[in-house]
């Protein structure tokens, strides 16, 4: 497909630098994300994924580099973005409902202290209909499974009304039939919406998503869904064996056993 064919561009990283301190977390980060692509980004812990997301949403300020959303900066585009950040331990005695969580959503799309309106409530109907969780609005969402969460959460991020949708993580920690489901839920939005995932979940590469890239500082990322032996090397910096059988294919790392003497 020639330039003239591609969907729009609608996220656009240019030379992209990242230092916590004296720590550089990003190096000179190149990434263009096209309209209603499927991205994953894979890579070791600590090689900057979470950042690139967080410098996206304006939650983190880049040291260097230019970034664009929807072909704006990041300050003005980041309204077209739903979030939906790694899951973190909470309360699950407090008293807050699916129907609550979801509508938060709507915060940032009304004036400061201003009621939510019947539009905000039919636009939370919506995106908790999308994630077939519209039915255990009224439930507490610590009586829910951590798949069931997940899903209101996501949610939430579509009560925003985004054009892209970022993803942390968004399957750690769920059983590998729920997996299977998110990422069914997942493949129904991206037919409207644009959607970058960052997981360790090496079956996402193979089955679900489009294109994929490999951060751990530096981005090895070609708007291409193969996954090459060179580029998970360069990236995980060690010796990488790609293992196939049918689909999902599977990633191991190549490790040394030890035989005592």
């Amino acid at each position: 497909m020639d330039a003239a064919q591609k969907p729009p561009e609608v996220i656009s990283v240019r030379h992209l630098w990242v230092r916590y301190d004296s720590t550089t977390v990003l190096e000179d980060v190149n990434l263009s994300v096209r309209e209603r692509d499927f991205v994953g980004l894979i890579g070791p812990n600590g090689g900057g994924k979470t950042t690139l997301l967080k410098v996206l949403v304006g939650l983190v300020r880049p040291y260097r580099g230019e970034v664009r959303v929807m072909g704006l900066d990041v300050r003005a585009g980041r309204r077209y973005i739903g979030y939906v950040p790694q899951s973190t331990e909470f309360d699950h005695d407090f008293p807050i409902s699916v129907w609550d969580v979801a509508r938060m959503g709507r915060l940032g799309k009304r004036p400061l202290f201003r009621r939510y309106t019947a539009q905000d409530n039919a636009i939370v109907e919506r995106a908790l209909r999308q994630v077939q969780m519209w039915p255990l609005r009224d439930r507490p969402i610590g009586k829910l499974s951590g798949g069931q969460r997940q899903r209101v959460y996501i949610a939430r991020a579509l009560a925003t009304e985004p054009r892209i949708l970022l993803l942390d993580e968004p399957m750690a920690g769920i059983d590998p039939q729920v997996r299977t489901e998110l990422y069914e839920l997942l493949r129904r939005l991206n037919e409207e919406i644009t959607i970058v995932i960052v997981t360790h979940d090496m079956t996402a590469i193979s089955a679900h998503v489009k294109t994929v890239g490999c951060l751990n500082r530096r981005l090895f990322y070609h708007e291409e869904k193969q996954v090459t032996a060179d580029m998970l090397e360069q990236a995980y910096q060690c010796p990488i064996d790609l293992i196939a059988h049918g689909v999902p294919h599977r990633v191991f790392a190549e490790h040394v056993v030890e035989v005592p003497e």
